[in-house]
């Protein structure tokens, strides 16, 4: 899969929001090898980044004003912002009775907020004046299923919790949102849908791989793949769409 510059001029530049995480360092990876110009976001520093993207920032994607000082300097920086993957967000595992109004709340905020916010500050004005541009938000299988895995009688937590869930609902139906207001102008909205898959954030739990006709956990390298597909020049005419990367595992 080869993506060639969104816009005119040098190699297109791409934001990748939770760039710390498994999945996110593999997105940077990917769209580095396809010529981008990765700039890694995360809320914490990281000293092994330089080795998945050309520049990062430490960023809380739910603060509005800081986000938008974060995007102008990147736009400025570099020029232009073709790409921007959110894939930042937070997944409390609880169950229903023991979720805190405020572990339910990080979690939306963190997923679903945060990609409205990054969204908005990049498109209006960046992408808005190149009349192009790629946004791939990273959901969740649980967004369409409402969590996945078994829940144990007394109520505790399967794989994920609520607020999880909903969170990546939101992302699914927001992003259809977007794609419906800024075709417009030259730009694409997708998602992609991970089921398990192989991170820090799966280890110490246990999967049923048996339930999933692939047999098998999937690895970030799988989802980054994906990501790069819709960040290209070849999914120009896809938006709108929720791409799931699970397995087979969820099939509607």
């Amino acid at each position: 899969m080869t993506a060639g510059p969104i816009g005119v001029g040098t190699a297109p530049v791409a934001i990748v929001t939770g760039s710390n995480g498994g999945i996110g360092a593999a997105i940077c990876r990917q769209l580095t090898k396809t010529g981008h110009r990765v700039v890694g976001v995360d809320r914490v520093e990281n000293s092994d980044s330089g080795s998945w993207a050309l520049e990062t920032q430490v960023l809380d994607v739910t603060a509005p004003d800081r986000v938008r000082e974060v995007v102008d300097g990147i736009a400025d920086r570099f020029g232009r912002i073709d790409v921007l993957v959110n894939c930042a967000g937070t997944a409390h595992r609880g169950s229903f009775a023991g979720t805190t109004a405020t572990e339910f709340m990080t979690d939306v905020e963190s997923s679903l907020l945060g990609t409205f916010l990054m969204s908005q500050a990049v498109v209006f004005p960046h992408m808005e004046a190149a009349r192009a541009g790629r946004i791939v938000n990273i959901a969740s299988i649980s967004g369409k299923t409402g969590g996945t895995g078994p829940v144990s009688p007394d109520g505790s937590a399967g794989r994920s919790g609520p607020g999880y869930a909903a969170a990546k609902a939101g992302v699914i139906n927001l992003t259809r949102w977007m794609a419906r207001d800024v075709g417009r102008l030259g730009i694409t909205c997708n998602t992609v849908a991970p089921g398990p898959i192989q991170t820090g954030l799966t280890a110490g739990h246990s999967y049923d791989v048996g339930g999933i006709p692939l047999g098998r956990l999937g690895t970030a390298e799988e989802v980054a793949d994906a990501v790069g597909w819709l960040a290209s020049t070849g999914a120009g005419y896809v938006s709108g769409t929720v791409v799931d990367v699970d397995g087979g595992l969820v099939r509607t």
